[in-house]
């Protein structure tokens, strides 16, 4: 079958525009041959995110990004096209999350399964967007803390600094090298005590074994009288001198009854009465014979009869004299 010239330039033409087509989408990432879900997730920023990054699931790559572009909302955020070529299947509740690939690898995207039983994601689907702290933003969180608390530190120990100088002036430094010289005059003469005493325990040394010898003995005469009290009928003793202070106690209470002799000297007033008119005689028959001994005592070497007297201390005149 032969065809015309016509025939075979429309069909050029055609592939001429299939080939520029199937060109153009490849190199803007697309396989128009390939089954590949296309989905995007919005994020409010992308800090380096580039096209081509990779996409994953538990670390396994099953997709590239295919565009980064603004959305169309005006807002600034930016609208991110992923082609999924695994056919792995995950819900529409899943997360695609913003993370470093490494040190110097950049971002890539992981996608967070979930597995709820809500419907598959098919392309054109819309996914929620979430942002993983990398390395750079823990270190940041972590140093701004760190280098306040070091400005405040920095602030304060100025501030000391400041207020250790203002202490420390030429008279302070003054006084304090003269506490430091008599600082070690001090320990000099410590140091001289120190040995003076070693040596008096040196030149001591049997007289102090003989006071700890004696101390011992003293001890084991402590623990020998110890063990006789022990041994010995304490509950006796004490029985014996409870008796004795119960009796004790009822012959305080009847002396404080008035009962006996001692009770009735002590409560009974006649009794102290007479006691005391008896001594007041006797201190006047006292004081009488202190002025007329010789109404009490006569004496005489010729044999006179010795004179009387009444109860007034008149003589009492006899008619034989």
């Amino acid at each position: 079958m032969n065809l015309s010239r016509e025939i075979k330039t429309a069909i050029l033409v055609i592939s001429g525009i299939l080939l520029f087509i199937f060109i153009f989408y490849y190199l803007k990432g697309e396989n128009i041959l390939d089954s590949s879900k296309k989905i995007t997730a919005v994020y409010e920023n992308v800090e380096g995110l580039a096209p081509s990054a990779a996409v994953t699931v538990n670390g396994h790559k099953i997709g590239k990004v295919q565009s980064i572009e603004f959305s169309d909302d005006r807002s600034g955020s930016l609208t991110v096209t992923m082609l999924i070529d695994s056919d792995f299947e995950f819900s529409i509740n899943s997360k695609a999350q913003l993370y470093e690939a490494g040190l110097i690898g950049g971002k890539a995207i992981a996608i967070l399964p979930a597995f709820d039983g809500a419907a598959t994601v098919v392309s054109g689907d819309s996914l929620a967007s979430d942002i993983k702290p990398g390395l750079t933003d823990l270190v940041n969180q972590r140093l701004t803390p760190l280098q306040e608390k070091m400005e405040t530190m920095m602030v304060s120990a100025d501030s000391l600094l400041i207020n250790l100088n203002e202490v420390f002036d030429t008279k302070t430094k003054t006084n304090i090298k003269l506490s430091l010289a008599q600082l070690s005059t001090t320990i000099e003469s410590f140091k001289s005590t120190s040995e003076s005493l070693n040596g008096l325990v040196s030149d001591n040394t049997s007289a102090i074994g003989e006071t700890i010898t004696n101390f011992n003995k003293i001890s084991e005469n402590l623990t020998t009288l110890s063990s006789s009290l022990a041994a010995s009928d304490l509950e006796t003793i004490m029985a014996n001198l409870k008796s004795t202070l119960s009796s004790f106690d009822t012959l305080l209470s009847s002396i404080e009854n008035g009962e006996g002799s001692v009770g009735k000297l002590m409560k009974d007033e006649s009794v102290y009465n007479n006691l005391e008119g008896a001594t007041k005689q006797l201190e006047q028959l006292l004081e009488d014979m202190k002025l007329n001994p010789k109404r009490y005592v006569h004496f005489s070497l010729f044999g006179k009869k010795a004179k009387q007297y009444d109860a007034a201390g008149n003589e009492i005149k006899n008619n034989n004299d």
